[in-house]
């Protein structure tokens, strides 16, 4: 079933519309951090706000909880289209976990604020790479605290491919016979959201140098159509579409799935699990993913949700998070004497991959402020072309 409802739909079109560079907090960011309200309440993705439930070595909320007076409550969301219309339509949340096909829109619509550094004590302590991201700060203002980051991963099941990593995104996007005989109809996957178009134009830049593709979110009508015409031909391929990771999970455990775009969160899982699953970053690149905690302009509990963004960036949650996710912490200190880490874990992970990864972002027509407007394919396009390719159309 598709996760990107009308009502969805609605509201990316909506702040797709927007302009300006986004509005703080109506008497501007915070200045001191007042007593704590009773909770904080955290729009995530899956796996990323764990209080040891799933495994009980994986718990970075009762020691917040414990130290704050603050009970932390969590709605996990599917897709970044999901998270905006969540922040858009409520002001019941205090912060969300923002990619950057997220974050600019949340931003552009005036629906989070500038954060206060000076409140936020171990802001030193995250990577210089990510602490100016263009997915967070405007005109130098800050909307927010980077998380974690990491690749959008080819997951594959190492039987079907005879124990060798596949080396090309091609085995989930043209028709073939896997390393096992059997065809990849029915058995691959693909993201169930619109940025996914970007892993079309990431395949193509490199299999298509002709077309010029230069950055996979800023496409021109012809490298448009071209990706499109990737994802209608993969559409007779896949078998799900996906936006639950834990359903994912499930299909390459019980349905006979064989590769798919994937998240390190589930491959870990499925590791742990005894299951015959690797990934790998295929010769083209790959997208993914720098998460940003960001706070709702009309946040409910602020004194709480500032103590969560500094709680957020302590080293054993940082690498005990990448730990279970499979990302690279957004502090770096947190790569060094993590149990759960361990010594190689951020090499593991993917730390020094960050210059091949295409980081999300929203496309716009004006190529991210590049080119002149109308010379790029914006968002809302993006929208409602996947949701005709999915639906077969």
């Amino acid at each position: 079933m598709r996760r990107i409802t009308s009502l969805v739909v609605a509201l990316v079109l909506a702040v797709a519309a927007c302009g300006g560079d986004g509005t703080s907090a109506e008497d501007g960011p915070l200045q001191e951090i007042g007593d704590s309200e009773d909770k904080v309440v955290i729009v995530a993705w899956a796996g990323y706000i764990e209080r040891g439930e799933t495994e009980a070595a994986y718990d970075w909320v009762t020691q917040y909880e414990a130290d704050t007076g603050c009970a932390v409550e969590v709605k996990t969301a599917g897709t970044s289209d999901e998270m905006v219309a969540l922040m858009t339509g409520s002001d019941e949340f205090d912060l969300v976990t923002a990619s950057g096909d997220a974050s600019l829109r949340l931003i552009a619509g005036g629906t989070v604020q500038e954060v206060n550094t000076d409140l936020v004590p171990s802001w030193n302590t995250v990577d210089e790479r990510l602490q100016d991201a263009p997915w967070h700060t405007v005109d130098g203002k800050h909307y927010g605290v980077p998380y974690q980051w990491g690749a959008n991963v080819l997951a594959y099941n190492t039987e079907a491919f005879g124990g060798n990593a596949p080396t090309s995104w091609n085995v989930i996007f043209e028709p073939m016979n896997l390393p096992d005989g059997e065809p990849n109809a029915g058995r691959v996957q693909a993201y169930d959201g619109p940025i996914y178009v970007a892993d079309a134009a990431v395949y193509l830049k490199s299999t298509r140098p002709e077309l010029g593709i230069e950055d996979p979110y800023q496409l021109n009508d012809e490298q448009y159509a071209e990706a499109l015409d990737v994802l209608r031909t993969q559409r007779s391929l896949v078998g799900r579409y996906w936006h639950d990771a834990f359903i994912q999970i499930d299909d390459f455990t019980n349905e006979g799935v064989a590769a798919s775009a994937s998240w390190p969160f589930q491959v870990n899982i499925l590791q742990a699990s005894g299951e015959p699953i690797a990934s790998t970053i295929p010769t083209e690149g790959a997208t993914g993913w720098a998460d940003t905690t960001m706070m709702h302009v009309n946040a409910p509990h602020p004194n709480c949700a500032y103590q969560w963004l500094d709680w957020s960036l302590n080293p054993k949650l940082q690498g005990d998070l990448a730990a279970w996710f499979g990302s690279v912490p957004s502090v770096p200190a947190a790569c060094d004497g993590n149990e759960l880490l361990g010594a190689e874990g951020c090499t593991t992970n993917g730390f020094e991959n960050f210059d091949r990864i295409s980081f999300w972002k929203t496309p716009t027509d004006d190529c991210n402020g590049t080119e002149a407007a109308g010379s790029c394919v914006p968002y809302y396009r993006w929208v409602t072309d996947y949701l005709a390719v999915i639906g077969g159309r």
